[in-house]
């Protein structure tokens, strides 16, 4: 079980003053890990009115991983935990013929091409949320019927290829701010197909947050150039041929952090997918972020979908295990159906929880917690220390989190959320 809390030897108050700025501070992974790490503390000493954490289970719930990893990619080639995999959906490699279409169109410039993937990995990144058991996508060009990440995702490829999200007919490969402002709800809907029999959840959810994307990609062409096209990043990220996870991170955060429609600020600016949790920070702290916890998970989950465009575009990713596992109800139900976590009152399992709620947050941060030491025995077992989290997440984590969530549910997650599809 866990070690009392007098006992963790967890950050010190002097560790989360380094940077002045709050909210600097609840932009850093390396905050997101050590107020999580003071949640799984608290709960370690049983003072969660929520949780309990066995440790014993573990090594169990990391053995499953390394299980289902070693059957998924038996080379043990793991790709990263990204949007492309989805693409990749039925075994049909979309993006490929996809990237030498634009190498093509443009020159065989890999940078352009990179440009447009980029574009396509963000708009269908903050398209994947929860789509629900009911909804699902065929698409036209091979009859392949999927639903959930994976149906979302070929819907956005479909759209991204019909130009939807573009105002240049004449460049319909590509993402920009005008097209993005003047998506409908029913533009969106005939795209994903929703009907009264194919019920998509949250489909005015992600519609505002097209429109409130291209709002902030128009409002800071510094980062994305003055067309509002997310794949002018790869020109304005400071880089030779090198670029950190963290600075990529960073400039989405900085970008980005307006369309969150979360409602929560700190200091009058919005911080995005932050919450508050009455163990989140060490006793002694009084900075006006106390007791807040950063997950950023949509903004990572993209962070780690643009690894491969810069790398198609010959940029190395540094720093890649500074991104923490993605809090969400894959990672967070692998935790739950192993027996790692426990709720301490049963009957929370049939009532459906607010994204901001004591035990929304806490299940949240004690997944980026205990995904990291379960990271630890994976890559153990695997004899492949360099493996990165994304990797892990990849091979791993998730997919491990969604079979158990299949036998179990039929796909349904552990916990039912109320979510506007911006979150989870």
């Amino acid at each position: 079980m866990c070690p009392a809390r007098s006992n963790w030897r967890g950050p010190r108050v002097a560790d989360w003053v380094t940077d002045p700025d709050p909210l600097t501070r609840l932009r850093s992974t390396g905050t997101i890990r050590s107020r999580c790490a003071c949640i799984l503390a608290g709960v370690c000493a049983g003072e969660s009115r929520h949780f309990v954490v066995a440790r014993d289970r573990l090594q169990a719930a990391a053995e499953l991983v390394t299980a289902v990893t070693r059957r998924r990619y038996p080379d043990l080639a793991v790709p990263y935990h990204s949007r492309w995999r989805h693409f990749e959906a039925a075994g049909i490699d979309r993006h490929g013929p996809l990237r030498r279409r634009l190498l093509e169109e443009c020159g065989g410039d890999p940078v352009a091409a990179a440009r447009a993937l980029v574009d396509l990995a963000v708009v269908s990144v903050l398209l994947d949320a929860g789509a629900g058991a009911r909804w699902s996508y065929r698409e036209a060009d091979t009859g392949v019927t999927v639903g959930r990440s994976e149906g979302l995702a070929l819907a956005s490829l479909a759209g991204f290829r019909a130009g939807v999200f573009s105002s240049d007919g004449a460049q319909p490969l590509r993402v920009d701010t005008h097209a993005l402002l003047g998506l409908e709800e029913g533009r969106l809907a005939d795209l994903f197909q929703v009907s009264d029999d194919n019920p998509l959840v949250g489909l005015a959810g992600r519609t505002r947050l097209l429109n409130a994307l291209g709002r902030a990609l128009a409002d800071h062409p510094d980062l994305f150039g003055p067309q509002g096209r997310p794949g002018t990043l790869l020109d304005t990220l400071p880089r030779d041929s090198r670029v950190s996870a963290s600075d990529i991170l960073q400039a989405l955060l900085a970008g980005l952090s307006s369309i969150w429609p979360s409602g929560q600020s700190l200091a009058g600016s919005s911080v995005g997918d932050c919450w508050h949790h009455r163990l989140a920070t060490p006793a002694g702290y009084t900075g006006i972020d106390a007791g807040w916890v950063p997950f950023h998970k949509l903004s990572q989950w993209l962070t780690y979908s643009l690894l491969e465009p810069f790398e198609w575009a010959g940029f190395a990713v540094t720093g890649l295990d500074a991104l923490t596992g993605l809090p969400e109800y894959r990672n967070g139900g692998l935790l739950l159906d192993t027996g790692v976590l426990a709720l301490k009152d049963p009957a929370a399992v049939s009532v459906a929880h607010a994204v901001g709620s004591e035990l929304v947050v806490e299940w949240r941060a004690l997944t980026v917690a205990l995904i990291d030491e379960i990271a630890v025995q994976v890559k153990a077992a695997l004899q492949l220390p360099r493996l990165p989290l994304a990797a892990v997440l990849e091979g791993g984590t998730w997919a491990a989190g969604r079979e158990l969530a299949m036998a179990r549910r039929g796909g349904e997650p552990p916990l039912a959320i109320l979510s506007d599809g911006t979150v989870f």
